[in-house]
């Protein structure tokens, strides 16, 4: 029998998460290995999307996802702590709440923003490297305008509503590019005249976007341009104090909102840890992502310092996923027996939005600019949901993104944003249900429940019945049919199912427009019974004799599919219970298959 082993993961970022699923996924079976997961939050955070947040384009839920529902049912054990030091004698992490034994441990406690020893950055500025410091971002600018629209000095006006972002690489750009569109809504809120505003983007190297090739980042610094955004590059910044900034060369920038995005370093907590470091508070490791001197402590994702090729490993998403495979891999070695593997990143690629319509990427050497990059940096998302919490996750991506976005700040515009109070659809639920039920009924009275009538075929010609198929189960009144003939594969179907079972199909479609019929009028399971009635009527075209009326029943369906029932009908009672018991099985807590 294997010895007991527990590993205890520091960290819910995106390399904690990952490597706690792919652990759950090697010794989900094993009952000798135990994995904890600490964080001092109850959430992963979609760090990549925080200016969304801080622009005021997405909402802070967007970005938090609750660890109880990425690790429901998983061989993960979640404790809510912050860590504050190890005891490697004891071989234990310390909390503020308790203390956890470990066998192995991988650390995964993130970075934070670097002030390269610049006087009065975190005095003074602003940053969006959390969610809370993007929450205060987000008011800080809707209160510079709040103020401004009261402000009768022309100077003070001036500086409140003059924004700096310091550096110009992903973060910086795609913030910018969010306060490019927020600013004007805020404008219109507000009663500011846009010209007003002043977005300046300030870079200490020659050229924004330094990761992508010299074409994308050329092409993002005219988009910028074009809609209004200064961008200064050659400007190292020297000061900030709370009015204005400095710059190297002298020159001296007045504003109250500074938002610093110049780099990050790893959290300074680990500097009470007394592992080696490398550069900016970055845990050194060796090849294997092992801690320097700690063969069974792993580091993974930014705060990893490791060279390849003389330079330190990026600190971006797929090194944290891809930090965390090796790692699980190593690990997973030294309990079961097999070979350590380097880490040996493989980069795709890097995509930057700025606003909500335009991106730059490059992948995998194609370059992409506008509406294709954008859609590209949507899926890359929705697909990194989908890994860590699945089908709800990514529901939630595109309701967030999509659905409940304002302003018509999405790729689409507001054109699937826009809402209509839904009662104005309860006369047309109750009005299509009655016309089923009508139809319904009326078969029940000339005898389709009966075996021995039969409707719903001709007896003449069994062996050509679905030549001489007739059937008076269309709510409408045929004149001339959408289809001549049925399709081949429909006599097929008629042939092989309907006519050797006539009764059954015919019962069948009485039911069923009766079923329809009450749960419209009802607004009972008004989704379902829509698609029943898109069923029911595209089999009336294909057994050729509906007429085009028929295609009224489709439209109005697909209609009330958007929650009709929600307004004075039972499904505005039974949804919400379904979904509330449904989240709370066990198959829907282990696939995510549920809605929050």
């Amino acid at each position: 029998m294997s010895e007991h082993k527990r590993i205890v993961i520091v960290g819910a970022g995106y390399g904690g998460v990952h490597a706690a699923k792919l652990l759950h996924k090697k010794f989900k079976n094993d009952s000798n290995i135990e994995i904890i997961l600490i964080d001092k939050k109850p959430y992963h955070t979609l760090l990549t999307d925080l200016h969304e947040v801080a622009g005021s384009r997405i909402e802070p839920d967007s970005v938090r996802v609750y660890l109880h529902k990425i690790f429901a049912n998983k061989k993960v054990e979640v404790i809510i702590d912050e860590v504050e030091k190890i005891d490697y004698e004891k071989q234990s992490v310390i909390g503020k709440d308790g203390e956890y034994n470990y066998d192995y441990l991988i650390l995964g406690i993130g970075s934070e923003p670097c002030d390269f020893g610049i006087p009065g950055v975190f005095e003074y500025g602003f940053t969006v490297g959390t969610l809370e410091a993007a929450i205060k971002t987000r008011e800080h600018i809707e209160e510079m305008f709040r103020k401004a629209s009261v402000e009768s000095n022309a100077e003070k006006k001036r500086k409140m509503l003059t924004f700096v972002v310091a550096g110009a690489g992903f973060t910086g750009i795609e913030t910018a590019g969010e306060l490019m569109e927020w600013t004007k809504s805020l404008c219109d809120k507000y009663h500011l005249d846009h010209n007003d505003v002043k977005i300046i983007v300030i870079e200490a190297l020659n050229t924004i976007l330094p990761n992508l090739n010299a074409k994308l980042a050329n092409k993002a610094a005219k988009f910028l341009a074009k809609k209004g955004v200064e961008v200064l590059t050659n400007a190292p910044i020297v000061e900030v104090a709370k009015d204005y900034i400095v710059l190297k060369d002298g020159r001296k920038i007045e504003t109250k909102t500074l938002i610093w995005t110049c780099g990050v370093q790893g959290n300074k907590c680990v500097e009470n840890f007394g592992l080696e470091l490398g550069r900016r508070s970055r845990v050194q490791t060796n090849e294997y992502m092992q801690a320097v001197g700690k063969e069974n402590i792993y580091v993974i994702g930014d705060l990893a310092y490791y060279e390849l090729d003389g330079k330190p490993i990026p600190q971006i998403v797929e090194t944290a996923l891809q930090s965390a495979e090796t790692v699980v891999h190593n690990i997973v070695a030294d309990i079961k027996g097999g070979e350590k593997q380097p880490f040996k990143p493989k980069y795709h690629g890097f995509m930057v939005s700025i606003g909500s319509r335009y991106a730059v990427a490059e992948l995998m050497g194609v370059s992409l600019t506008g509406f294709l990059a954008m859609a590209m940096k949507h899926l890359v998302n929705m697909h990194y949901l989908f890994g860590v919490a699945g089908f709800n996750a990514v529901l939630s991506y595109i309701y967030h993104e999509f659905f409940e976005i304002k302003n018509n700040r999405s790729i689409l515009g507001g054109h699937i944003a826009a809402h209509i109070p839904i009662f104005w659809l309860v006369l047309l639920r109750i009005y299509v249900g009655a016309l089923w039920l009508i139809e319904g009924i009326n078969k029940i009275q000339q005898g389709w429940l009966d075996p021995s009538k039969i409707f719903i075929i001709t007896t003449s010609d069994v062996s050509g019945a679905t030549a001489n198929a007739t059937t008076t189960a269309t709510p409408v009144q045929t004149l001339q049919p959408l289809l001549k003939e049925p399709p081949a594969f429909y006599k097929w179907f008629m042939d092989t199912f309907v006519v050797p079972h006539a009764f059954l199909f015919q019962a069948m479609v009485v039911l069923a427009e009766v079923a329809i019929g009450l749960a419209l009028i009802a607004g009972l399971f008004t989704f379902l019974a829509s698609a029943g009635s898109i069923f029911l009527a595209l089999n009336f075209i294909l057994s050729a004799m509906a007429d085009k009326s028929i295609l009224w029943y489709i439209f109005a369906a697909i209609a009330l599919m958007g929650g009709a029932g929600r307004a004075f009908g039972l499904d505005y009672y039974v949804i919400p219970w379904i979904k509330n018991w449904w989240k709370k099985t066990y198959f829907a807590r282990k696939t995510y298959l549920y809605i929050s």
